[in-house]
């Protein structure tokens, strides 16, 4: 194959960022629609049914509402950082995007294209790095509101994202520990060759999982909403577009968490029983399948998602607090413990 020309890079990334960036949007708003089908199904109700066919128009009609509905600005509020901390809160998610390898290369013009916006040898480290900063929007938006509600909501939010964030950086360091390389694609490539990370390192899974419900605020982890305490908390005093961003904001994030707990654990875009050689001779069409089971593997968590949000009730803050450092933490750094023993033992770590 030639060379690829700056040209071709520049387009190549403009029209990835532009279609997983939609890819996001798209699944974010059916989100809001899925959300309330699943909670009405789980409370035997039935559920949006009136806008378009089954309800399916439902995520438009909600946009039009938050595009059309008047924007109130309280008073009391600190303007400049009352606007910004909405985007504060979106960026990060879809900035994340970035770094997530959503299948394998295809070849466009005998050109091969990685289906990652970028693919970076610290891959890993640019998602905490991002996704951490999404917590000051949360807090800005609380302290800007100068509401009571707001600001509890806020501070809230600082201590669970700060908490939960050493827990989920943990539960990954057995992972690149095995494949030797802070890179997604190689940590789906390892998988590929061998076995999911899901079966070597299940309690990394498990800390991983409970953590990603702590950062995206869902429940039993929305202390900084918590509507019966806060009236909606952090966003209490947020209307119109701006609110819409957090809401996005929270959806965006769920689906970034969700692909990365398919990345790191679940083989990515490996389908079972299904050599890598196999995609690779299929061509794009390959690439098509490996991207179609990242998503449907995304999918699922985003269910699990709304599955556990109408089981499990929210935890009183000293619950919150006593899981992320006494629990999460400790089988974090067992799980390392072990993958080192382990990698003593066999010589199996560095992706040996």
């Amino acid at each position: 194959m030639s060379q690829p020309s700056l040209l071709f890079d520049v387009v190549a990334a403009l029209v990835k960022i532009l279609v997983f960036a939609h890819v996001a949007l798209i699944l974010s708003a059916m989100m809001s629609l899925v959300e309330r089908k699943v909670s009405a199904w789980m409370q035997d109700r039935i559920g949006p049914n009136r806008v378009g066919p089954g309800g399916l128009l439902q995520p438009v009609a909600d946009g039009v509402k938050f595009l059309f509905k008047e924007q109130l600005i309280p008073g009391q509020v600190d303007r400049v950082l009352y606007v910004l901390a909405p985007a504060i809160a979106l960026a990060p998610a879809f900035m994340v995007l970035a770094v997530i390898p959503f299948g394998p290369p295809v070849t466009v013009m005998d050109q091969r294209v990685s289906l990652a916006i970028a693919d970076l040898d610290v891959g890993i480290l640019f998602v905490f790095a991002i996704s951490s900063l999404s917590v000051y929007g949360v807090t800005l938006a609380g302290w800007s509101s100068r509401s009571k509600y707001a600001l509890l909501g806020g501070v809230r939010s600082s201590a669970q994202m700060i908490s939960y964030e050493i827990s989920l950086g943990l539960s990954v360091v057995g992972v690149f520990m095995l494949v030797g390389s802070l890179r997604l694609t190689d940590v789906i490539t390892w998988q590929a060759d061998g076995v999911w990370n899901v079966f070597t390192q299940p309690i990394g899974f498990l800390v991983f999982l409970v953590a990603a419900f702590a950062e995206t605020n869902r429940l039993p982890f929305d202390l900084p909403e918590a509507e019966t305490e806060l009236v909606a908390g952090y966003h209490t005093e947020y209307s119109g577009m701006k609110f819409a961003m957090f809401f996005l904001g929270e959806y965006t994030a769920m689906f970034v968490f969700s692909c990365l707990i398919a990345v790191l654990f679940l083989g990515g875009w490996d389908i079972p029983f299904v050599s890598e050689g196999t995609l690779q001779a299929l061509g794009n069409w390959g690439s098509l399948l490996g991207f179609l089971s990242l998503m449907l593997k995304a999918l699922f968590f985003l269910f699990v998602y709304v599955w556990v949000r109408w089981t499990i009730p929210r935890f009183r803050f000293d619950q919150l607090m006593a899981l992320g450092w006494k629990v999460l933490l400790p089988l974090g750094l067992v799980q390392i413990v072990l993958t080192g023993l382990w990698g003593a033992l066999t010589g199996g770590l560095g992706g040996d």
